[in-house]
């Protein structure tokens, strides 16, 4: 399933409060966020009915709880809140590659766990930077760069 492509900006006074609020919270919270930061919803596509939430901040404490920003609606109408909830403990295993894939998204959340859901415009990214990795890499190792092995060498 497709990730949501809804966008909200944050509320910087409110989720700074939030961050410098909760426990495990950052030291610094003017580092996690910009002023003018957008949140991408982070949630499979969903219906007008389920509230969009993006994750803000990994707590370290021993409960597994995160600070999420959950919003409705557009402009004038967007009515939000900061929450610090449990993760989900879905767990998706894969046998054959003995691979443990946990649930990135809050408990209770609507929708398809995080592992069902495909973020196109990331993969996009994604292959991207690796193909610029590769190139990067490939250029390395040519004959006559700096750097390169001496082939010619007895």
């Amino acid at each position: 399933m497709l990730q949501c492509t809804a966008v909200t900006q944050v509320p910087y006074a409110e989720a700074l409060l939030a961050l410098a609020t909760m426990e495990g919270g950052p030291v610094h919270p003017p580092d996690v966020l910009d002023e003018d930061d957008f949140l991408l919803c982070e949630l499979a596509d969903h219906d007008e009915t389920a509230e969009h939430a993006a994750h803000l901040w990994t707590a370290d404490v021993p409960d597994d709880r995160d600070l999420w920003f959950l919003w409705s609606g557009t402009g004038a109408h967007r009515v939000h809140r900061l929450d610090t909830v449990r993760l989900c403990p879905a767990v998706l295993r894969e046998l054959a590659t003995r691979t443990v894939t946990t649930c990135a998204y809050f408990d209770h959340h609507p929708g398809p766990h995080s592992f069902s859901v495909t973020d196109p415009l990331g993969d996009l990214i994604a292959e991207h930077v690796h193909s610029e990795v590769r190139r990067l890499v490939s250029e390395d190792d040519a004959p006559g760069a700096p750097d390169a092995p001496d082939t010619d060498a007895p």
